[in-house]
């Protein structure tokens, strides 16, 4: 099913203030696709429609600003991501570069998925407890540039 599909399945919960919504398009996969043997992916048009959904929902129930996570580790798991809309106030748009493994592939993979991002989107980083070698410090995600606008660990 599409995303805003199932977005719609937690309009209740989305509905408290401090609620926000993401969309993992590494697990979206087409008929026949495999998990773990594939990457999924998902259009700037379906993105779209749900942050303008949720931009939509969360004015009409005068909620504050959502944030609204992409997970991204590769270009294609985006398509025509430059036509991305982050210009609804209601939301705050967020790239969650989701790369793990040595320092300098992390680096990489933060610096690739900045190139060509739409204008209104921040960056957020991730750590991984298992799959980083080694992991990030707080100290050292810290001087991650451009400075990540949410982190997870996970």
């Amino acid at each position: 099913t599409d995303f805003l599909t199932q977005a719609k399945l937690y309009e209740e919960l989305l509905l408290a203030p401090h609620v926000g919504l993401a969309l993992d398009p590494e697990w979206r996969l087409e008929p026949g696709q495999k998990h773990l043997e594939q990457i999924g992916a998902v259009s700037a048009e379906e993105v779209n429609q749900v942050s303008g959904w949720l931009a939509d929902l969360t004015a009409e129930h005068s909620l504050p600003q959502k944030v609204l996570i992409l997970h991204q580790f590769s270009h294609s798991m985006i398509t025509e991501r430059q036509d991305i809309d982050a210009s609804r106030p209601e939301l705050a748009i967020t790239l969650h570069a989701d790369g793990h493994g040595a320092p300098g592939d992390k680096l990489g993979t933060y610096a690739t998925l900045q190139q060509d991002l739409p204008e209104g989107i921040a960056m957020a980083w991730k750590n991984f407890y298992d799959e980083d070698s080694p992991m990030f410090t707080p100290e050292q995600t810290y001087e991650v540039e451009p400075r990540p606008w949410f982190v997870s660990y996970q």
